[in-house]
């Protein structure tokens, strides 16, 4: 997993609309760039928009939002258009950016061991340097954390 103080791994991967998005298009400005298990799961759904809900005020900080997930463009086109996401969705189908970003683990439920995408967050800085990591995040309050930090 990359470390606060390091450049974050470089990237390039598609939006919902098929668009080339790279890291690198926005040094110059922070981004919160966060990865989630699965479009449409109620913990991800929860996240989004509370991501979607707090747009303005990452915006007048002058903040990108990005979220990546292995889901397709087509499943996140359905999800953006559902609950109206107002941020771009990176698809990382080969989930080769999530494992650079080492978010890509084992995980169980009901006793069943499954590869999927760790829930984390990683604020990067206008330099392309890693500024904070929110690993195993907690949906509720995780946008209002992000957001105090910010303003610190």
């Amino acid at each position: 997993m990359p470390e606060v103080g390091k450049k974050a791994p470089q990237f390039t991967l598609p939006d919902s609309d098929g668009n080339k998005v790279s890291l690198k298009d926005y040094l110059g400005q922070k981004v919160v760039l966060y990865f989630y298990p699965k479009d449409n799961t109620s913990g991800c759904t929860k996240e989004a928009c509370d991501f979607r809900d707090s747009i303005a005020q990452f915006k007048k900080l002058k903040v990108a939002v990005l979220g990546v997930s292995k889901d397709s463009q087509s499943s996140h086109i359905k999800f953006r258009d559902k609950y109206d996401l107002n941020f771009p969705l990176l698809s990382d189908v080969d989930t080769k950016v999530i494992q650079k970003y080492g978010v890509w683990k084992e995980k169980s439920m009901y006793g069943k061991k499954y590869m999927g995408v760790e829930r984390t967050t990683f604020l990067i800085d206008e330099k392309g340097k890693i500024e904070k990591i929110y690993k195993k995040v907690k949906v509720s309050e995780h946008v209002e954390q992000v957001l105090k930090d910010l303003k610190q």
